[in-house]
């Protein structure tokens, strides 16, 4: 008796997630069918948690693998070997850019920085401009906005004044909200719990 009531109750749950898994479908199928526009996207990725950059590279690893053409204008970075240029950095379908200065409470010289941003965003607005340019990804660029380092409403429209079907992801903590506003996606990573609070290294692959 009760190994027909086990059965039972089996076959009982494997219908309930049949019928679960057919509603989940009709729903999902139904958002498919209604997203008919087609359009290059504006992505932020911000907050204070681990994988901003990561996640862009990724997107730009995928848009390599589908042969697109992308753009990269990293701000901040570049005193250390970073895999994601290595990898990238002379690839045939990348343009690669990077600020080169190192973090901003290493330099310490708002001048000297406003004046790298500047020089290192005029790579971006020239991306920003090229409709045979696919995907750009500007990593970092949200503290530039929150330093007062570039001209925010220039940016914006750059931004919103780009080619019609060109990608754009934006990375960095504090996105202004004015960019938020603009964006068609946006993705904010909390920081639950990260190794370097906890004294551990950076390490190779995982954090550069």
């Amino acid at each position: 008796m009760s190994e027909i009531t086990e059965t039972d109750a089996a076959a009982e749950r494997n219908a309930r997630h049949k019928r679960a898994m057919q509603r989940k479908k009709e729903y999902i199928d139904g958002n498919i069918a209604a997203a008919t526009i087609d359009k290059g996207l504006l992505l932020v990725l911000t907050g204070n948690g681990k994988g901003k950059s990561s996640s862009a590279f990724g997107m730009l690893a995928r848009s390599v693998g589908h042969g697109l053409r992308c753009g990269v204008v990293q701000f901040i970075k570049g005193q250390w070997e970073c895999g994601e240029q290595m990898l990238f950095g002379e690839h045939p379908l990348v343009e690669f850019h990077v600020m080169n200065t190192g973090f901003t409470w290493d330099t310490q010289d708002r001048e000297g920085d406003i004046l790298a941003a500047e020089k290192t965003w005029a790579h971006g607005a020239r991306l920003l401009q090229d409709p045979s340019i696919d995907v750009v990804i500007l990593d970092e660029l949200t503290y530039m906005l929150t330093y007062g380092y570039l001209d925010k409403e220039a940016v914006l429209l750059a931004l919103e004044n780009r080619p019609q079907n060109q990608h754009v992801i934006v990375t960095g903590r504090n996105a202004a909200k004015e960019l938020i506003e603009i964006a068609d996606t946006v993705t904010e990573l909390g920081d639950n719990k990260h190794a370097f609070y906890s004294g551990v290294k950076v390490q190779k692959g995982i954090d550069y």
